[in-house]
């Protein structure tokens, strides 16, 4: 009968959850930081980074450790693209990259995860604020609120957007601008702007768009692969 060596069986397990915990302090540090200053230091990543190539040392078998890293590393040239067209910041981008190499395909659940596991389970949690937005919107038309005001010439199709993309607010904080002026007419605007440079809005009752830190999402999405797997996957595999 074979022999099973129990050293490496050891140290294979805690070099594993030794990466779940990294990342999980990494998202939580990342997390904390932007939601105080709204901008992380990216020496975070580069600590992290580098504990990612350290712990390929303490791996009992390390080309399949970098075979892993490897096939959950071509996140990295996806999210690098939704960066630079501006949906979500470079901090962002990088927090998935490290993720990648730190903790790939990581789950203590039965279900399968993959290279966009995480990502997939992010972009759900963030159609949170959609509907709180729609939620809002309803009371405060239900209230007989005019959230329109001085807007009688946007189109219908713009105002139906604006109510799930945004809010008016009386005094924005942390809160982007939907909407620009065409002479004395309030319009709205729904381009897409970069995270990383446009300026939080400072000017009272506007329609804005919620700022809230990606980074708390992101921190989410991999609690999720962890404990659940992959949100889609399972869905579809019970809807089967």
């Amino acid at each position: 009968m074979a022999s099973v060596n129990f050293s490496s069986l050891t140290m294979s397990v805690d070099v594993t959850s030794i990466r779940i915990v990294l990342a999980l302090l990494m998202l939580g540090i990342a997390s904390y930081t932007d939601i105080r200053k709204r901008e992380i230091d990216d020496r975070i990543w580069m600590i992290f980074g580098g504990l990612a190539i350290l712990l390929l040392f303490f791996t009992t078998n390390m080309v399949n450790s970098l075979t892993t890293i490897g096939i959950s590393l071509v996140i990295a040239p996806v999210v690098l693209f939704i960066w630079r067209i501006g949906f979500f910041g470079g901090a962002d981008a990088f927090a998935l990259i490290v993720l990648a190499a730190l903790a790939p395909e990581s789950t203590f659940s039965i279900s399968q995860v993959h290279p966009f596991t995480t990502l997939i389970n992010t972009v759900l949690l963030s159609i949170i604020p959609v509907l709180v937005n729609v939620t809002r919107n309803i009371f405060s038309v239900l209230r007989h609120e005019d959230i329109f005001k001085g807007f009688e010439t946007e189109t219908r199709k713009n105002k139906i957007i604006a109510m799930f993309v945004g809010h008016r607010s009386k005094n924005p904080k942390f809160s982007f601008s939907i909407e620009k002026r065409e002479g004395n007419l309030r319009k709205l605007n729904f381009t897409l702007k970069n995270a990383d440079n446009e300026e939080f809005c400072s000017s009272p009752d506007t329609w804005v768009t919620t700022g809230i830190p990606y980074m708390i999402y992101i921190f989410g999405g991999f609690v999720i692969q962890l404990v659940y797997g992959d949100v889609v996957f399972n869905v579809i595999k019970m809807l089967h």
